[in-house]
C-alpha cells in the first residue's frame, strides 16, 4: 500500500534519484532516518526497482528512434521470441500485444541504415518472426519513466 507520504518520496526520487535522504526528510517534514526506512520498505515491496543514470543515446549516436511491430509464430502466450527479441542490445522496450501483431519492440539506431541492418540481421536471426513493420519516430515531444503522483489513488479506486 502507497500512502500521501510515500507518495511524495516517489515523486521527489523519480526527479532527482541523488537526492539525500536528510533533503528528501526536509521537503516532506521528516526525520532522516524515518525517510529511510520508508524507502528500504519501498524497495523490498518492489515498488522502487532500482537507481538508474538516464543517458542520452545521441551522445552514443543513436539517433533513430523506432517501433517495430512483430507477428511471430507461436502459439499464444509463448514467451521464446520475446525473450530472444529483449537480449538484442538495441532493443529498448519488448511488449506483448494485443491485435493482429504479437510485439511492439522500440528500438534505437544509429539511423536507417543501422534501422536494416538490425532488422536483417538480428531480427531476422530469429526463425519465429513472420513479419515485422516499423515505425520511425520523427520527433520526441516526451520520454519519461515517471509515475505521475497520486496514481497508486487511481488504481485502488478501479480496484
Amino acid at each position: 500500500m502507497i500512502d500521501d507520504i510515500d507518495d511524495r518520496i516517489l515523486t521527489i526520487l523519480q526527479e532527482n534519484a541523488r537526492v539525500s535522504n536528510a533533503e528528501i526528510a526536509r521537503q516532506v517534514g521528516m526525520a532522516p532516518s524515518a525517510i529511510l526506512e520508508r524507502i528500504r520498505k519501498l524497495e523490498e515491496r518492489g515498488v522502487i526497482e532500482g537507481y538508474v543514470a538516464r543517458v542520452n543515446p545521441e551522445a552514443y549516436g543513436l539517433w533513430l528512434t523506432a517501433y517495430v511491430f512483430v507477428r511471430a509464430d507461436e502459439r499464444a502466450g509463448a514467451t521464446a521470441t520475446a525473450q530472444r527479441l529483449a537480449q538484442i542490445a538495441e532493443v529498448q522496450e519488448v511488449h506483448h500485444v494485443a491485435g493482429e501483431d504479437c510485439f511492439l519492440v522500440k528500438v534505437r539506431a544509429g539511423g536507417t541504415r543501422a534501422l536494416g541492418e538490425l532488422l536483417r540481421e538480428k531480427f531476422g536471426e530469429i526463425d519465429t518472426i513472420r513479419s515485422t513493420r516499423s515505425t520511425i519516430v520523427l520527433d520526441t515531444i516526451k520520454d519519461t519513466w515517471i509515475v505521475p503522483a497520486g496514481a497508486w489513488r487511481e488504481a485502488q479506486d478501479e480496484g
